[in-house]
Order: C-alpha cells, then structure tokens, then sequence
C-alpha cells in the first residue's frame, strides 16, 4: 500500500468535512448528550446516516449491526458507541478495497465512463501521469468526440504526462473507429496501458448507451479479453443521485470493474460510497481530493472513514 503523507491526509479530512459536519457533529450530539442507549438514540442514528448521503437502505443496515454489536459486547453508555460505529463503517467498504492494478496484461486496456463533468478527463490525465512516472508507456484514446473541448483537453494532459500519446480523430467521428486505431496503436508501439476517454452525454440516454457498448465490442473483437478495466467516475457532490448513475452504467456495460470518487475537495459529503459498495458491491479504486496529479489517490477503507471521522491514528499504510 502507498505510505500515508500526513499532508494528503489532512487534505482529504479537510475535502470530506461537508460529510464529518453532516455525520459526525451529529454522532457527537447524539453520543454525549444521549444519556442511554434506547430506540430514540437508533432513530436519530438513522436519520443522522441518511443526511451524510448513506441513504435509507445502508443507514438501516448500519443501524441493525450497532445493535448486535452492543447486544454482543454487552454496551450501555452511549459514549461508547463511536469507535464501534466506526469500525462498522470500515468493516463495510474494506472488502472494496481494490486499488488499481495494471500488471495482468500489455497493453492494458481501461475504459473511462460516467456523466459530463464529473472529471473523467482530468482523471485520465493524473493516470496517464502516474504510470508515465513509473516507466509506463501509456496511449490515450480521444473517443470522446461530441465535444471538441474534451479532444484539446486530453491533448494538454497527454503534453503535461509526457510519456503519453494521444490518438484523435475530428470533433464529430466516430468514437468507436478511434477507439480501433487506438487499440491499433498500442499493439504496434507495445504500450503497457491505454486509457479511452468516452463521452457523457449524447442527444439522450439511449444513444449514449448504444455508443458505450459499440465501443465495447470493437476493443474486445480487436484485444479478446480487453477492456480490462472499466472505470466509471463518480462526483462526490452527486449525493444519492449518483447512485443511479452507477446502476445505469452498471447495467448498460454489463458489470463496472472500478470506481473512481471525485471532487473530494470541495462540497462533498462521501457518503454516497457506503450506498454504492452496501447496493451494488462495485470495487471501489481511487479518490480524488484536488488538482494535482498526486492527489488523485489509491483508495483505502481505513483512510477514507478516519478522515471522515478526522480521526488519524492507527492509520497507517506503509
């Protein structure tokens, strides 16, 4: 596991303090002024659950396994049902720890999928950055070609990562023949990864669909057993509305391999994770917690629930 830098770390605490205001003020009121432990502390519990964005079905869940834990270990003061919760939590999304690996064939072949402007592009440029700094060869595929702007803005990613070409076709073209030139490319310069940047909105749903798994089809025909990675990325700020984005694309690509959480930066609550892994048990990959390359960081259950609790200790990934 990548080592903790306390910096990263204050900064992702400081990108989920929308969810510790929503989550664990609220524990706080509810942990030292509730005097026992009885179903009005449950129901407030719940509903406390539900405005950090863990929705009802997970905060329901989550409530149920307090009250075993409390029956099991024999709890009667309120105070001490923080660190219990917390561990619930982790315990919740450690088996979705599943950081990304892109050793298992060359070239590798990820597809990034989701909505406009939730960062799919910024998040292909901090990856083509990442293993351009490790010694990778890594190939970008423009196949996003319903706005010109996305074409340019890869080309400046691919220019920035350095060790990253980019194959383009015109604004307007056919996203599925780029993504064959691509897999093309990479085959003949024996690259170790491409990264195929896709569109997130078309004239409506369907088409947006139709055109994912066309594209699809052709890396599979092309590379059997390719794409080895389909990455979907998800705004934090979403809330419980991305949880229907992921069921869509979920269901459209016939199974999303990984998940990406953005914009963990600014107004985000992160509770929407607990939704996604508890609803649709999706491996969860990375987070994003700014601009920089670096901040775009491997994923770990631990780190991310002790920053929503800002609570570093015994946190270490060495």
């Amino acid at each position: 596991m990548e080592a903790k830098s306390t910096g990263l770390f204050k900064r992702l605490c400081q990108g989920l303090s929308k969810s510790h205001n929503a989550l664990v003020n609220g524990l706080e009121r509810l942990f030292v002024h509730k005097t026992r432990i009885d179903e009005d502390l449950f129901d407030e519990l719940e509903e406390i659950l539900i405005l950090a964005d863990l929705g009802v079905q997970t905060s329901s869940q989550i409530v149920d396994k307090l009250k075993e834990a409390i029956r099991q270990e024999k709890i009667h003061e309120p105070s001490q049902l923080r660190p219990i919760l917390q561990k619930i939590l982790i315990e919740m999304l450690t088996p979705f720890q599943s950081p990304l690996d892109i050793s298992s064939s060359c070239p590798f072949v990820m597809m990034v999928i989701g909505v406009n402007g939730v960062g799919k592009t910024t998040t292909i440029g901090k990856l083509a950055a990442r293993y351009g700094q490790q010694g990778k060869k890594v190939l970008l595929a423009a196949a996003d070609t319903f706005r010109a702007a996305a074409i340019e803005q890869l080309q400046i990613w691919g220019e920035r990562a350095k060790s990253a070409g980019v194959i383009k076709h015109q604004p307007g073209a056919d996203p599925a023949a780029i993504v064959y030139d691509a897999i093309q490319a990479a085959k003949a310069r024996e690259a170790h990864l491409l990264i195929i940047d896709t569109a997130g909105r078309l004239h409506n749903k369907t088409h947006l669909i139709a055109e994912l798994q066309k594209m699809k089809r052709v890396i599979s025909r092309e590379l059997p057993g390719a794409p080895h990675e389909i990455l979907l990325i998800l705004d934090a700020t979403t809330g419980q509305n991305g949880l229907q984005q992921v069921k869509q694309f979920n269901e459209a690509m016939e199974g999303i391999t990984g998940l990406a959480l953005t914009k963990l930066d600014g107004t985000a609550k992160g509770g929407i994770l607990f939704s996604i892994v508890n609803e649709l048990a999706i491996p969860v990959k990375l987070i994003g917690i700014g601009e920089k390359i670096e901040d775009l960081r491997n994923f770990y259950a631990e780190e991310f629930v002790c920053a929503l609790f800002e609570k570093s200790e015994g946190n270490n990934h060495g």
